[in-house]
């Protein structure tokens, strides 16, 4: 992976609204050399995070309770709903990719957010029955695999990127889901059991995995170890203890999405001071200034599906501005 060239900037994945070719246009009008699939969960469920990767489940269905997805004998409304709207998107990228070459990204939640986010029948999570967690990683994995064809197919000049999101992988390593009567937690899942089914997952794409994560204490070490290309995170959120993971991720060649652009309207400040932070901490880390530009993409530090669409513009722009800074002065 290491001869792949990706963009300077790209987003997270979802963004606010309901129109898919208006937010393929605003995303490939951004990012001109590193685009995305843009998720846009206003529109409902069946849009949302969750149930958008439900969609692309094999052999798996699941159905909206009041109290969240959960498993079903056979596609109903919600995952067909799950698929259309994803259909929608694929075209509307199609479209605004037209004669594109280049990286481009896709986004799906991972097994372990999935499992913890998903009820099976009795209404606890998947996360708590290791057969089914294991189920549903391969309903995944066999999922993604077709996903990918599609894109590849419909885009054939990209390298696609696969984004893993998983926002609950610290919480299901640290035992910290609760259980459906809220009064409980679900044990932790042993770390190798969670590494090697991010493992199995990764696997199936040819090119780069990238992970996301906006929630403290992402565990740097795990997902290089289970073949992360690149690991993309809220900038503003790392602490000291951070920071030896993130110098060996580095210096082992993996890729920092450097979350720093703030993912509701905000102020921003001008595009060196966005960025100021990653060099200060390259500096402590004692990195080469040289390197910094080939091993950071710079990114709002979440989705920005809470953020006006006025906003939504102004801070993908801002994240090229700042990526460029960036590159123009790394010292």
């Amino acid at each position: 992976m290491s001869d792949f060239v990706w963009g300077p900037a790209t987003g997270v994945g979802s963004m606010p609204g309901g129109d898919a070719r208006e937010a393929a246009r605003t995303v490939t009008g951004s990012f001109d050399d590193f685009p995305y699939l843009a998720e846009l969960p206003a529109r409902g469920p069946g849009a949302d995070m969750i149930g958008r990767t439900i969609g692309l489940l094999v052999e798996m269905y699941a159905h909206v309770e009041p109290s969240g997805w959960r498993v079903g004998d056979r596609p109903g409304r919600d995952t067909r709903r799950a698929r259309s709207w994803l259909g929608e998107d694929l075209d509307a990228l199609e479209e605004f990719t037209q004669g594109y070459e280049g990286p481009l990204k896709v986004q799906a939640v991972g097994p372990w957010t999935l499992a913890a986010g998903l009820e099976l029948r009795g209404g606890e999570a998947a996360l708590g029955d290791p057969g089914a967690v294991r189920d549903l990683a391969g309903s995944l994995a066999e999922g993604l695999r077709s996903h990918l064809e599609d894109v590849r197919r419909r885009v054939p000049g990209a390298q696609v990127v696969l984004q893993l999101d998983e926002p609950s992988l610290t919480s299901v390593l640290r035992g910290q889901i609760r259980t459906a009567s809220g009064y409980r937690t679900h044990r932790a899942v042993d770390r190798q059991v969670v590494e090697g089914t991010l493992r199995d997952v990764v696997g199936v794409h040819e090119g780069p995995v990238v992970v996301h994560s906006c929630a403290p204490d992402v565990p740097f070490a795990l997902l290089r170890r289970a073949g992360a290309a690149a690991v993309s995170f809220d900038f503003g959120l790392l602490t000291e203890r951070d920071e030896e993971t993130i110098g060996e991720a580095v210096e082992a060649g993996t890729k920092l999405f450097a979350g720093v652009v703030p993912s509701t309207d905000a102020p921003l400040s001008d595009p060196a001071g966005s960025v100021m932070g990653v060099r200060t901490l390259w500096r402590r880390l004692g990195l080469n200034p040289g390197a910094l530009t080939e091993s950071v993409v710079i990114t709002p530090s979440c989705g920005l599906a809470g953020a006006s669409p006025a906003y939504a513009r102004a801070a993908l722009a801002h994240c090229v501005r700042a990526a460029r800074s960036l590159a123009d002065n790394p010292e």
